[in-house]
């Protein structure tokens, strides 16, 4: 016969389960000792990518970290990010030199100027050393219709990034050379989007 273990049975086991997980937990945080520049990288379909990029910018300014941004694609848009990110001043060094989608210009060679245009920037910005994170926003879109050689991004990636500057890259199909090179890489997953049912694009939501 089983006898109900009481609240405060429940409770001490708990807490020794806990603390036994605190332990093993410590002694994996003591065994990281590294600290170095990552470059992350957010793709995938679902939504988000960029949203969470933003969110790393926020949050390094939160510290008092300069930032910079280069967006490659959306650069034309009024978005909710922008209008709050001109509130931090100095700190924030913004790149709008995307001209849209390539469906909406219908203009390859435009298209790959300014992605070569961007790109430049893009490096300067990270050769500076001057700024905690670069975030390179929809990179992986113009990486995606050869606008810029992924060879030649990984290659200064790699070799060239200084060694405590953060990159941030975004965009669908992220290239298998850039994922091989990345500290982070996060997937977003579509699971549902209003979209599909007809809502469109809100202000404080998508932009």
């Amino acid at each position: 016969m089983t006898t109900e273990m009481t609240e405060a049975e429940i409770n001490a086991r708990h807490a020794e389960k806990m603390k036994k997980k605190k332990a093993v937990r410590d002694k994996i945080l003591a065994s990281k000792t590294v600290e170095k520049g990552l470059i992350i990288v957010h793709t995938g379909k679902g939504k988000g990518k960029s949203t969470a990029a933003f969110g790393m910018i926020f949050r390094s300014l939160g510290y008092g970290f300069p930032v910079g941004i280069v967006q490659f694609v959306k650069g034309s848009w009024e978005t909710g990010e922008r209008i709050a990110l001109e509130k931090f001043g100095d700190l924030v060094t913004i790149n709008r030199l995307g001209e849209g989608f390539t469906w909406e210009t219908q203009d390859r060679e435009r298209d790959i100027a300014a992605a070569r245009k961007a790109w430049e920037t893009a490096k300067e910005l990270i050769k500076s050393g001057a700024c905690h994170i670069v975030l390179m926003d929809e990179l992986n879109i113009v990486l995606r219709y050869d606008y810029l050689p992924v060879d030649e991004v990984v290659a200064f990636l790699r070799d060239e990034k200084p060694a405590d500057v953060h990159v941030i890259i975004t965009g669908r199909n992220a290239p298998e050379a850039l994922i091989e090179i990345a500290d982070l890489v996060t997937e977003m997953e579509l699971v549902k989007h209003p979209f599909r049912s007809g809502v469109k694009a809100q202000k404080g939501i998508e932009f």
